[in-house]
């Protein structure tokens, strides 16, 4: 699937019903298709409320939707929330400095991470999550995959009125 193929059937997935759901469903076969993971997890920003919280994931088990962590002044939080800026961590040591809960990322076979902000009227309002082996997003380019992430903004909206 290409780009524009990915982008063409997320945006058609809109008119599908079982919001967001059906969005989200989409989203992570053209995020599969265009550049792959294994585990994929979407992040509410909540600057008022000062957390992120999970609102989907590709491994409930693992990964619960409801789950959520305090926002912190670290450097991956300036980086994505603050800045809306891409980062990707390249193996197990990036992980480990970045992400408290790097035990259990390692057991389910995910070494390296690619996080895509998705801002809506200036500010971070969610962000996706995408792990892998080691080593998976070295070559990624961050900017070909954020029309994929801003295709999500309706669905993430409707994530946050759910809450």
């Amino acid at each position: 699937m290409t780009t524009g193929d990915a982008i063409v059937r997320l945006a058609c997935a809109h008119a599908a019903t079982g919001q967001p759901g059906a969005t989200m469903a989409a989203l992570g076969q053209a995020l599969s298709a265009s550049i792959g993971y294994k585990l994929f997890t979407v992040l509410l920003h909540d600057p008022a409320a000062g957390e992120i919280r999970r609102a989907y994931s590709t491994m409930p088990d693992a990964y619960p939707e409801g789950d959520a962590k305090p926002i912190t002044g670290s450097p991956w939080m300036q980086q994505v929330l603050v800045r809306g800026e891409p980062y990707i961590g390249h193996d197990r040591e990036d992980i480990r400095t970045v992400f408290f809960d790097y035990e259990l990322i390692w057991s389910l076979g995910c070494e390296s991470v690619l996080n895509l902000p998705v801002r809506w009227n200036g500010h971070v309002i969610a962000v996706m999550n995408l792990l892998h082996e080691a080593g998976w997003y070295d070559a990624a380019d961050p900017a070909s995959l954020l029309p994929l992430a801003q295709l999500a903004v309706p669905a993430i909206l409707i994530m946050h009125r759910k809450r």
